[in-house]
């Protein structure tokens, strides 16, 4: 070794040393360690599971905001069952196609609404309704309506056609009943 000025500098044989030492001389843990190893994580599993299951952890898990959560969907659930609905007459158009063959669709449909009132102003102006269906329908083509995506888009041009043409009253949806393409 060298002289680094009276320092005593330590050996890797000095950390085996302690380690027989602490371990009783088995070269491994020893059955105190072994013990904290594995008790101790399930000791903190068993807290924290009796903890969850207690309800003691709903403060710290924000329980309160997932209730207010739920009572919010109650209160819009309650409001739809105030919903009134109204069934727009059977439609069937000839659908646009390049083939030359003649294709149609068949769609029924009801509009929900927020109330009895927007029911009525609704029907009123039933024939503009009618006819802003009538008129984009025509232009669709079998393509335009395949899928999941096809029918949705349908359903949001509808509900934004119903709206324009009911306007100032607010169609919150259009609902399909039927829909067959020939």
């Amino acid at each position: 070794m060298a002289d680094n000025g009276g320092a005593i500098e330590p050996s890797l044989d000095d950390d085996y040393e302690e380690d027989d030492e602490a371990g009783g001389g088995e070269g491994g843990l020893n059955t105190k360690k072994l013990l904290v190893m594995v008790l101790l994580p399930l000791l903190l599993i068993g807290g924290g599971a009796a903890a969850y299951l207690t309800g003691a952890l709903d403060s710290l898990l924000n329980k309160e905001q997932v209730s207010e959560a739920e009572e919010a969907q109650i209160a819009q659930e309650a409001a739809n069952m105030n919903a009134a609905f109204l069934k727009i007459p059977d439609m069937i158009v000839n659908l646009s196609s390049d083939s030359g063959q003649p294709r149609y669709l068949r769609l029924s449909v009801q509009l929900e609404l927020e109330s009895e009132e927007a029911k009525l102003a609704v029907d009123a102006a039933m024939p503009r309704v009618i006819d802003q269906f009538q008129t984009y329908l025509r232009e669709l083509r079998v393509q335009d309506l395949r899928g999941s995506a096809g029918i949705y888009r349908l359903q949001m041009e509808l509900l934004n056609r119903v709206n324009a043409a009911a306007y100032p009253v607010e169609v919150q949806d259009v609902l399909f009943q039927e829909i067959l393409i020939q």
